[in-house]
């Protein structure tokens, strides 16, 4: 990973293509790398969608190597959502696939002067960037169908849907999976909008004739990804809990702490939870079968294998395994608890390239509005479709939470940064608050798990219903994040880090043994803290004060049930996250 791609789409006569090394760019990698460019090349005042924003794709550090978890992809670029700099994560083979390719980023620039949608092909031998105007509003999964007729099945893609067509800011980036399915989603902040209005409709990508990356010293690279694959394989969450029962098994885990947000944020628990939990998930799975039914991995080099497959009672394909938070968005937070419709709306959030999070928090505001009733499952699905053909409505809900809020005069929208709040209450989940408030993304739970430590006990033991503790806990996640989301790991090693010494220090020996270096656990925090300074100065930029780090006043204005307590953590703590 030497070179940076970059397409400048608005070039006179058609897309430009050029490389260049890596140059002030080297020893990044993955959200670092689309950080560090946006930060440095968008300015920050600049309108999502206009010109001057650009669009990174960068794989992680460790992306195309033999390690083991290191196929995440990191798009960056400024929000149409919040308005502040955005890194979005999805699994997938494209991270692996780009970074065998030899790039460390893939940077769309520029806006084009014609309405033409573009389709770019990227192989060992070079790029092809053509016009193809058939592919115009096609859903993805038809969109993939169409590129495998035209390339074989030998490739990975990254597209979007209608919704980024039309420049929605709840639309997706899809990236496709290990069948060729484009069920991994680069999803949050709506940057599948930049993505169409750089009117760029699919990116495919053949690393046919290449190796894998080779390590500096591949025989400590091979023993420190023993010892990480050890680590992880004997920790209960990423050994026993995520395969068993995929990111799902947390339904019954936060419904039972009360902390699981229910019909629009107005109670922490939901009668219907063990419907759609994901025990009865993983046996309805299992029970109708199918290839990679209950335990599936997003990528080659997965060893957790969190994901699955949803097949209907026929056995016909509905889509991916649903993931907690889309299980959640879906069901708990519209007050529905039926797993079908579920996966439904999961395969036509997919098929529209729609976030998954956004979307459901939205329909349960819109079911708050009265637009249909808490429970109409059916109804819910139409709403989808409905932002899928673009009409008046679906316009409104496909741009998110906020506006839907505003747009209907709701009260309670549960939005930081006017990113919809994922799928814990932070009145019951005090940690997880502290992140939704301050990230530099808008409200993201992956940003700095505390679940990890509020609820599951990975890593210590911070009561979650006390404000006592969760500005560091948050503080140390968001840290550690940034850091993981550099090297193209998938988030969910962090419970074995934690806990294991031994598996933390596996992964930084991985890194030393394949780039030659001496890093130390300092070295990664600082890593994080780096990212992160960029983030908040970008946004700083771009307008964003402490009082944008912020909930909703509901949340320490209104108790919820079943623990009938508020959000407690001051805003003069919460001003002091970043304070190292």
């Amino acid at each position: 990973m030497e070179k940076i791609l970059r397409i400048d789409v608005g070039a006179e006569g058609g897309p430009k293509v050029s490389e260049e090394p890596v140059g002030a760019y080297a020893g990044l990698g993955g959200r670092a790398l689309t950080s560090a460019v946006v930060s440095r090349e968008v300015p920050p005042l600049c309108h999502p969608l206009g010109a001057e924003n650009k669009l990174v794709i960068a794989p992680g550090l460790l992306s195309g190597t033999a390690g083991a978890m290191s196929g995440r992809l990191s798009i960056g670029a400024k929000s149409p959502l919040t308005g502040g700099i955005k890194e979005a994560n999805s699994g997938g083979q494209p991270a692996q696939v780009l970074a065998r390719l030899g790039y460390a980023a893939v940077i769309l620039e520029g806006k084009p002067a014609t309405d033409d949608l573009y389709k770019v092909f990227i192989n060992k031998d070079g790029v092809k960037i053509t016009v193809d105007n058939s592919l115009r509003m096609l859903p993805n999964y038809d969109l993939i169908e169409m590129m495998k007729r035209e390339y074989g099945e030998k490739f990975c893609a990254i597209s979007i849907g209608p919704a980024g067509e039309m420049k929605m800011t709840a639309a997706s980036i899809a990236c496709t999976d290990m069948e060729l399915r484009p069920t991994r989603h680069a999803a949050r902040g709506g940057i599948g909008a930049v993505m169409g209005a750089k009117q760029v409709k699919v990116i495919v990508l053949d690393d046919s004739g290449l190796k894998m990356r080779a390590p500096k010293d591949p025989e400590k690279f091979k023993e420190a990804n023993k010892t990480f694959v050890d680590g992880l394989r004997k920790h209960p969450v990423t050994g026993q809990g995520l395969p068993t029962y995929g990111t799902n098994v947390l339904t019954n885990i936060l419904n039972e702490a009360g902390g699981y947000p229910t019909r629009n944020f107005s109670a922490g628990r939901f009668e219907g939870a063990d419907k759609i939990s994901g025990e009865t998930q993983a046996e309805t799975e299992n029970s109708r079968g199918g290839p990679g039914s209950a335990t599936h991995g997003c990528h080659r080099g997965c060893v957790i294998r969190c994901s699955g497959t949803y097949y209907d009672k026929d056995g016909k394909f509905l889509s991916k395994q649903p993931e907690y938070e889309t299980t959640w968005s879906h069901g708990g937070h519209c007050g529905i608890s039926d797993l079908d419709a579920i996966a439904k709306m999961d395969f036509l959030d997919d098929n529209y390239g729609l976030d998954t999070i956004e979307m459901g928090v939205t329909i349960g505001v819109a079911m708050e509005a009265g637009i249909i009733p808490f429970g109409d499952a059916q109804g819910a699905i139409r709403l989808i479709d409905e932002v899928g053909k673009g009409t008046p409505l679906g316009r409104i809900l496909g741009s998110g939470a906020g506006t839907t809020g505003k747009v209907f005069g709701v009260e309670r929208v549960p939005v930081v940064k006017n990113q919809a709040l994922p799928a814990y209450d932070p009145r019951a989940v005090q940690g997880i608050g502290v992140t939704y408030a301050t990230t530099p993304m808008g409200a993201d739970h992956t940003a700095g798990y505390c679940i990890a430590t509020n609820i599951l006990k990975v890593g210590g033991d911070v009561d979650p219903l006390k404000p006592e503790g969760q500005v560091e806990l948050s503080r140390n996640l968001q840290i550690a994040t940034a850091a993981v989301d550099a090297t193209g790991m998938c988030l969910f090693i962090a419970f074995a880090v934690l806990d294991q010494p031994e598996t933390f220090q596996a992964l930084i020996d991985m890194l030393n043994a394949f780039y030659g270096l001496s890093l130390t656990a300092d070295d990664v925090v600082a890593l994080g803290k780096s990212i992160l300074k960029m983030e908040r100065d970008f946004n700083a930029a771009a307008g964003f004060t402490k009082e944008h780090d912020r909930l909703p006043r509901f949340f320490t204005n209104s108790p919820v049930a079943p623990h009938n307590i508020t959000f407690m953590v001051k805003d003069e703590e919460l001003d002091t996250v970043f304070n190292w």
